[in-house]
């Protein structure tokens, strides 16, 4: 089931067992807000957040009735699939107690999602839907409902401007905009540009990221120029990028693991120490020792440039280190 017929069956009911996964983390959120909200279940409610699942722990809770005597509404939230046995039991489970409700918010890869699908079919009393990112109008509609709610007086050419200012990223702009609630009066681009940070560095992290995946990168670069970031400061994060980079290159073929605490002092998010783990080991040294002369060969060249070529230069640089990987 694709968003906008799932909003549409919202309208009537909650469906009782769903699979929520893609790339709109807002949405997924804000689904999982609703039904916290409708059915009450704020303390009634089972988390389990990745490998805190436990499958009896998950089937105990379903098959009681409520302590509360409200609804039992447990939310899985993992980056793994789970066992179809268990999904099914699970979907099961909840179908035959009008006061359950199982809601799986899936982090993983959508192909893992798919094969997930048809523990949720709707003959088994199941839905799923898959988010995709809004486009900028749609973006502002969100974020429109959501100042609405929160009593902001805002208007779209102010939302625009903060979804560009974090870079499309909704659910930091709707985090603004509960900060910016506070404000007394109408808030416009002056009070967005003295109040709400940068997501350039989020977006820096994202460009190098496609960049080693050898992805298009060239809208990335101009929506960071767009953002304020100057070409130095790119190729500055590109470096410290790289260098990171090769400390997990370097430690993962000494001890053939990834462990971001022992190489940079701190751990990580699991997901963003497998993704970096992932990108070292596909490049051999050889592309390391080219990858670097390269970067300290543009350094200068770009250091010598005239502002008015830097940006072509940049593009360049970096499109030119991508031949590399």
């Amino acid at each position: 089931m694709y968003q906008r017929e799932f909003e549409q069956r919202l309208q009537s009911d909650l469906p009782r067992a769903v699979l929520l996964y893609g790339e709109n983390d807002y949405l997924i959120e804000e689904t999982i807000r609703r039904y916290k909200k409708e059915l009450d279940a704020s303390e009634s409610m089972l988390t389990m957040y990745h490998d805190e699942y436990d499958f009896e722990r998950a089937k105990g809770y379903l098959s009681q009735s409520s302590l509360f005597g409200g609804t039992n509404l447990l939310l899985i939230r993992r980056e793994k699939k789970l066992p179809k046995k268990e999904l099914d039991t699970l979907v099961e489970l909840t179908g035959r107690n009008s006061d359950n409700y199982l809601l799986f918010a899936f982090a993983g890869e959508a192909r893992d999602a798919k094969a997930m699908q048809s523990s949720f079919a709707e003959k088994k009393g199941g839905v799923w839907v898959r988010f995709f990112p809004p486009n900028p109008r749609e973006g502002v509609a969100l974020l429109r409902q959501k100042a609405t709610e929160l009593g902001v007086q805002i208007d779209d050419y102010a939302l625009g401007h903060l979804l560009n200012l974090l870079n499309h990223n909704l659910a930091l702009a709707a985090k603004e905009l509960e900060k910016l609630a506070i404000l007394e009066g109408p808030v416009g681009n002056r009070e967005i540009d003295r109040l709400v940070y940068s997501a350039a560095p989020l977006a820096v992290e994202s460009l190098l990221i496609d960049l080693f995946a050898k992805k298009p990168v060239t809208e990335t670069i101009a929506k960071l120029l767009d953002l304020g970031e100057d070409e130095f400061s790119i190729l500055r994060a590109t470096q410290f990028f790289v260098n990171q980079i090769f400390l997990f290159h370097a430690y993962i073929r000494l001890h053939g693991i990834a462990d971001s605490k022992a190489i940079l002092g701190y751990k990580l998010p699991r997901q963003v120490e497998e993704q970096k783990a992932a990108l070292a080991v596909k490049i051999n040294s050889a592309k390391w020792l080219k990858i670097y002369e390269h970067l300290l060969q543009s350094e200068l060249r770009l250091k010598k440039s005239k502002a008015e070529s830097r940006e072509a230069l940049l593009y360049g640089i970096l499109i030119r280190m991508q031949s590399f990987l």
